[in-house]
């Protein structure tokens, strides 16, 4: 049977997932780092390995938001998601606030 692409939708909303990952991460590692924190000590608040951890941080997995959610328990927060309109200057790249909010900016 032959390959078959998924699609151009699904190929888009596959990028989209990415980039969400990659910003949930990064404002993770930006949190931990603001508190000072290891992923050893969040692998502890959380009650998994620090490999779990690492897991969730790397990229490497689907990161669900059930594993969000299991951060922010362990780091006494709550997430906030919101859908805004996009920028139609040009090709959007997604990255954090970098002031430990749960905030992400679409920006070109």
């Amino acid at each position: 049977m032959p390959w078959k692409s998924k699609g151009e939708k699904a190929e888009a909303a596959d990028r989209a997932g990415a980039r969400l990952a990659r910003q949930a991460t990064v404002e993770v590692a930006g949190l931990l780092g603001k508190r000072d924190m290891s992923r050893a000590d969040l692998a502890r608040l959380m009650g998994v390995s620090p490999g779990r951890v690492s897991q969730i941080l790397s990229g490497d997995e689907n990161l669900t938001l059930r594993s969000l959610a299991a951060v922010a328990e362990a780091l006494e927060l709550d997430i906030k998601i919101s859908f805004v309109e996009p920028k139609d200057d040009g090709p959007r790249r997604a990255h954090g606030l970098g002031d430990g909010s749960d905030a992400f900016v679409y920006a070109p």
